[in-house]
């Protein structure tokens, strides 16, 4: 499978502070596109920049990591809902399709999927990639590119 990368941004984020910033460039993807990758090493950022992201679109309830239920689902003030994926501690593809996967990303709600590289597979022709790189300074390199396959 050949996959194309169709647009490109390239942030440098010095501290939370500019999280704000960062989640409005990566909300204006949502208009188009509702399955977000989240690519980064163990403590790079990735929940803390979806809470944030979350928080910009108006969820109704506390974001947290879905570390241990694997997905967490969140409803917004619009109706539409995000269904947040960790699957750091699934230990192979089959367990992502038994907790019906393949409906949530069907579902045209949005998906946001940390460590999808452990499901790659069963991922989607079209999506969002958010890449986090945590510098040896403590600044955050985070690229967010679309993807058409």
């Amino acid at each position: 499978m050949h996959e194309f990368c169709t647009s490109k941004e390239i942030y440098t984020l010095q501290g939370l502070h500019q999280l704000n910033q960062i989640s409005e460039r990566i909300i204006r993807y949502s208009e188009s596109d509702s399955i977000f990758l989240f690519y980064g090493d163990m403590g790079a950022g990735k929940t803390t920049l979806i809470q944030h992201i979350c928080e910009h679109m108006g969820t109704l309830s506390p974001v947290s990591s879905p570390t241990f239920s694997i997905v967490n689902e969140y409803t917004l003030s619009s109706g539409h809902k995000i269904y947040h994926f960790d699957f750091y501690r699934i230990k192979d593809e089959i367990e992502a399709l038994d907790i019906g996967l393949e409906e949530y990303l069907s579902s045209g709600q949005y998906c946001f999927i940390e460590w999808p590289e452990r499901i790659e597979a069963l991922l989607p022709s079209r999506y969002v990639k958010v890449n986090i790189i945590l510098n040896n300074d403590n600044t955050r390199t985070i690229t967010i590119s679309t993807h058409e396959g």
